[in-house]
């Protein structure tokens, strides 16, 4: 089942978390998901993700807005993702009416005992207290994290770019943490939830994500929610074959405003993508009216920051 807002229209997002500045990869998803809804003349969404308390900052949601706006990426709606406890909350609800929501007790020992690898390059959860049951007091009584038990079998979702998103998320990642033990919830639900409150037709983003979509599926199923269509695109690597991002000490916003102007930057993200031979400048506009996914590059590109400018492996080039 596919929903659309008032007008008919495809509904995108792009969903960054607040957990740092954006950094290339980050404005490279945001153009690729730019791209994507203006050609479908879809309605975009900007959902700035800022449920962790350890990591996400008021400061860096802010901006984050003011960092896509900079490089001329306009959307149709901006949300914030900490407004929606309520209906998290009533996820969270359906999820114990069905039967499926468990406290998880186990220490990082047990975890780190049963470290066999899941698709996503983490471990896997192995679903060892699927046996016990909710405090007397229901989900908001438990102090521990709680978990959803997946159905088993396999979940094959279909991705518009050809990635195989096929998976036993319950056996290859085990059942997610749906609330975490500091009381808040986890991306897994929090996402699934989001997006259909939402009416998102459309999920663009980074194939670091893919690992994910038979969960966020699994969870969408369990709730009656419908399913976007998927595509995962190529991501932005540093020299050792690390993903660009905030944990990994990418270059931030900051230095890359100082070293660029917009359409600078917006140029040598297009050329990055591979939609252009060259890293000249380019509006928003100008790369729009050449875009078209075929044209987008498949496979990830390594980046080098000199401290001054970024500098950008030939495809293929394998990381050091």
């Amino acid at each position: 089942m596919r929903v659309a807002d008032e007008a008919g229209r495809e509904v995108a997002r792009f969903a960054p978390s607040a957990t740092g500045l954006a950094h290339p990869g980050t404005l490279l998803a945001a153009l690729l998901a730019w791209l994507d809804a203006r050609t479908r003349g879809a309605r975009l969404l900007l959902r700035l993700e800022d449920l962790d308390p350890e990591r996400c900052r008021p400061a860096w949601r802010d901006r984050m807005r003011d960092d896509l706006a900079w490089l001329g990426l306009d959307f149709d709606a901006i949300e914030t993702q900490s407004a929606f406890a309520a209906r998290h909350a009533a996820a969270l609800d359906r999820l114990a009416a069905a039967g499926v929501l468990y406290p998880c007790a186990c220490t990082r020992t047990i975890l780190r005992a049963d470290a066999l690898p899941a698709p996503d390059g983490g471990n896997r959860y192995a679903n060892h207290c699927r046996g016990r049951a909710l405090p007397a007091g229901g989900w908001r009584a438990s102090e521990e994290p709680l978990r959803a038990m997946l159905p088993s079998g396999r979940v094959v979702p279909v991705d518009e770019g050809g990635a195989d998103l096929a998976q036993d998320p319950a056996a290859e990642m085990g059942d997610p943490i749906v609330r975490r033990r500091d009381g808040s919830v986890a991306y897994q639900l929090a996402v699934v939830v989001d997006d259909a409150a939402s009416g998102v037709t459309r999920v663009v983003r980074g194939r670091d994500l893919a690992p994910s979509t038979a969960t966020q599926v699994a969870l969408q199923r369990l709730l009656g929610l419908p399913e976007p269509t998927y595509r995962h695109h190529l991501l932005l690597l540093d020299e050792q074959g690390g993903k660009l991002g905030k944990r990994h000490r990418s270059v931030g916003a900051d230095a890359l405003r100082a070293a660029y102007d917009a359409p600078a930057l917006l140029g040598w993200l297009a050329h990055a993508a591979g939609l252009r031979d060259a890293p000249a400048p380019a509006t928003p506009q100008e790369v729009l009216a050449e875009f078209a996914w075929p044209r987008v590059a498949t496979r990830d590109r390594v980046v080098r920051w000199t401290g001054a400018a970024l500098v950008l492996g030939s495809f293929g080039e394998t990381a050091k």
